[in-house]
């Protein structure tokens, strides 16, 4: 079975990337990108029957930094 954890800064917090991407797209010529944030996707491959407060629970103790980070949980 396949979990997503989708893993985002929280609102507020800097995102030195997103912000380096965003100037380099400006420079590349796309001035309609007003702003980006970036996250991670990481993909699990899960025992059947694993629920999402399980994965969830994984992404509290490791996959994700709670104090700046949100995460939201998918199984497929």
């Amino acid at each position: 079975m396949k979990a997503r954890v989708t893993v985002s800064l929280k609102p507020g917090v800097l995102d030195p990337q997103g912000r380096a991407i965003h100037h380099a797209l400006e420079g590349l010529g796309f001035p309609q990108v007003a702003d980006v944030r970036v996250g991670k996707v990481i993909e699990l491959d899960v025992a059947d029957g694993t629920t999402e407060d399980q994965v969830a629970d994984m992404a509290r103790k490791l996959l994700a930094n709670t104090v700046i980070e949100n995460f939201k949980v998918e199984l497929a």
